[in-house]
């Protein structure tokens, strides 16, 4: 008989790095870009059996916006990408990571991200897409914030953007009412601890659990059908799911940092629905007047939502150097995740 390896139990590691960091990765700007035709309830109405008010009791959700014909993935991301980098005071030299969230992308292959690259006039780095669904961001957040701490890159474009309208049934009431285009960008720059002055992210917890895939997914495929397919929800478990799964998410972030989640200034969840987003407040106890909903104005952005709401906050609402910001998402997958970034 061989001898056989004994494996230790695995254990839950926290967000603390095993290997010190030598940077932080902090937000330099934000970006946002929403296409110019609007899809109002009204309009809706006209193409499927809902109407204003039922669509907005069950989802606070009062327009959204369809990206136009020949406007793709790219632009939408080039668009957002462009604002934050002119917020930034940055050029395409500027830039050695272009990470694009989308689970809608121009093509099979190549990569989204590496259309962005070319079409801003990136010519350094790396450039690469991630398929989280609406925990896109999230995910591609946490992932650049891994590579500008280990001093890999210098500065990153990590954004979310999505042409759900492109995989919408039209005809599915259930699922039609909820989705939009749209796209949002972060610049992220790696600086030293003394540089950032304790600015920058803090941590991420991520996490995917695949029996749950047949809850939202995409009935398409280049391997199974070879075809895009569409947009398929089983809506009341999905919202079952996102209330406990992000809530305890957000509680596991908050203990793996050191930090309470009443020091938390903005809350800026995915963009889902309001009785979700409203449901996770309460869970978590955060203050309504913390909370940043654009979801009646935009719809499901997808992995655009979170990015595209923080490129939304201004006036009252408006980000100020030091605040603390909690970013949360679940997704196809399913796949979750929460975020801390002092900005």
């Amino acid at each position: 008989m061989q001898n056989q390896i004994q494996l230790a139990p695995l254990k839950r590691l926290s967000n603390v790095k095993t290997n010190q960091a030598e940077y932080r990765s902090v937000v330099r700007s934000i970006g946002g870009y929403l296409p110019e035709r609007i899809l109002t309830n009204e309009d809706l109405s006209e193409m499927v059996d809902t109407d204003d008010q039922w669509i907005t009791e069950r989802t606070g959700i009062k327009k959204r916006h369809i990206a136009a014909e020949g406007e793709f993935t790219s632009d939408l991301a080039v668009a957002a990408a462009r604002v934050a980098l002119d917020k930034a005071g940055l050029g395409p030299d500027d830039i050695d990571l272009v990470i694009v969230a989308t689970a809608t992308p121009d093509r099979t292959f190549p990569a989204t991200a590496t259309i962005v690259q070319n079409k801003l006039g990136i010519r350094r780095g790396a450039a690469f897409d991630i398929q989280a669904v609406c925990a896109g961001f999230v995910f591609a957040l946490s992932t650049a914030d891994n590579f500008l701490a280990r001093g890999q890159f210098e500065r990153a474009l990590v954004i979310g953007a999505e042409t759900f309208s492109r995989i919408i049934d039209w005809s599915d009431r259930g699922t039609c009412v909820l989705f939009g285009d749209g796209a949002g960008a972060l610049v992220l720059e790696r600086q030293t601890e003394e540089e950032a002055e304790g600015r920058g992210v803090l941590g991420a917890h991520l996490r995917s659990d695949g029996k749950f895939s047949e809850l939202l997914y995409v009935d398409g495929g280049p391997s199974t059908t070879q075809t895009v397919g569409h947009l398929r929800m089983v809506g009341n478990q999905v919202f079952k799911h996102a209330v406990t799964k992000i809530s305890d998410s957000v509680r596991t972030l908050a203990s793996d940092v050191g930090l309470e989640l009443s020091d938390v200034d903005w809350f800026v969840p995915h963009q889902a629905n309001q009785r979700i987003l409203d449901a996770v407040a309460r869970n978590l106890g955060l203050p309504e007047d913390r909370v940043i909903s654009t979801v009646a104005s935009h719809g499901n952005t997808s992995a655009a939502s979170v990015p595209l709401a923080l490129s939304c906050m201004t006036g009252e609402t408006q980000i100020k150097p030091g605040d603390l910001v909690l970013i949360e998402a679940i997704g196809g997958g399913l796949s979750w995740g929460s975020a801390l970034m002092r900005m």
